[in-house]
């Protein structure tokens, strides 16, 4: 497939079990997966999984809400690899843009990943800031533009003919919720689409038979009714 996956997680074991996987092109994480997966101790953990991925897009996020101590942890975990991608929220938790900063770090050649778009206005804001010079990942959650009771598709269509415009920036689709999402990425020529381990467990349904898995569907409803040992 033309569009790349990149894994979405916190869990190191994941990652090792994915990294030599032909169809994973890279990585991302954020605090939130962070939480859930119990870390906390930010630059260690990232430092640790910086040395088993070493070759492939390895995206992480700060985490400060004021602008001058997102440049500073911007600027810390850059240093920490050619592969790092610093994950820059589209605004803070007061609203405010974070095209300024995007602007600054980009033009110093700091790899972007710019992430929580949800509108094709944020898009064209992030691709006009940033530079023609520095690779920059735009991170639009399809998954929860669809949450809300809008076709995704659209958006991310016209998304993506807006960072066509920027030859070192692609489109990443975020936060699917289906499989499917993947075939669609792919239909409309996106260029990263991020998925979680349970997601990338169902690759390999691909092409199967719908009577086959039908089948298996009743007996796995069947079987563990047994297992409980269900009665009336």
């Amino acid at each position: 497939m033309k569009t790349k996956i990149f894994m979405d997680g916190a869990s190191l074991e994941d990652m090792l079990k994915l990294k030599n996987e032909p169809f994973i092109s890279g990585f991302t994480t954020n605090p939130t997966l962070m939480k859930k997966a119990g870390v906390t101790d930010f630059e260690p953990y990232c430092r640790n999984i910086l040395k088993v991925i070493t070759d492939m897009p390895m995206s992480f996020e700060v985490f400060a809400d004021d602008y001058e101590e997102m440049k500073r942890q911007a600027h810390k975990i850059t240093s920490w690899g050619k592969n790092v991608y610093v994950k820059i929220p589209i605004m803070n938790t007061k609203g405010i843009s974070s095209i300024p900063l995007i602007k600054e770090l980009s033009a110093e050649g700091i790899k972007l990943n710019i992430t929580a778009m949800m509108t094709v206005e944020q898009v064209k804001n992030v691709v006009n800031a940033v530079s023609k010079t520095t690779s920059t990942f735009v991170s639009v959650f399809a998954g929860r533009i669809a949450d809300t009771g809008i076709d995704p598709l659209p958006i991310m269509k016209e998304c993506l003919e807006v960072v066509k415009t920027n030859p070192m920036a692609e489109l990443l689709w975020a936060s699917p919720r289906e499989v499917f999402n993947l075939y669609q990425a792919e239909e409309i020529g996106c260029h990263i689409i991020t998925m979680a381990p349970d997601l990338l467990s169902k690759l390999n349904l691909k092409g199967k038979s719908l009577d086959e898995f039908s089948l298996e569907t009743v007996q796995m409803f069947y079987n563990d009714a047994v297992k409980v040992g269900f009665k009336l």
